[in-house]
């Protein structure tokens, strides 16, 4: 339980540290967007609570292709001053389109292979017996 709740605050910092810089130097926030923060705080977390590289291995994988797929988010607000959107209405054709991309993905990309670890622990309560 305590492990959870320093998880949350270490996220909830990183998030605040990004929106606060982002409102005073939009470069900087961009920056840091762009940077792998979440991603590299995932990693950290999943290690100490999984301790095994092939869950870390597909995250990996799985983010490699979800960036890319998520980016079409950014459309509407790199086009916002041509469009003269306000924020809303902006925001929610990003979620959209997102959404969209993601969606084919899920409905028609590959499947994820299966956990290596169920089989092994199955395995392992088959020969006990």
């Amino acid at each position: 339980m305590i492990w959870t709740l320093v998880k949350a605050i270490i996220s909830a910092a990183v998030i605040v540290a990004v929106a606060e810089v982002s409102g005073r130097i939009p470069r900087l926030g961009a920056l840091l967007l762009t940077l792998p923060i979440v991603s590299i705080l995932a990693f950290i977390m999943t290690w100490t609570k999984e301790g095994e590289m092939t869950t870390i291995a597909q995250l990996a994988r799985e983010t490699l292709v979800l960036v890319p797929l998520g980016l079409p988010f950014f459309i509407p607000f790199a086009l916002a001053n041509r469009t003269g959107l306000s924020f809303w209405p902006t925001f929610a054709i990003g979620v959209l389109l997102a959404s969209i991309t993601i969606g084919l993905w899920f409905r028609f990309g590959p499947s994820p292979p299966a956990s290596p670890s169920r089989p092994a622990q199955t395995e392992r309560e088959d020969s006990s017996r």
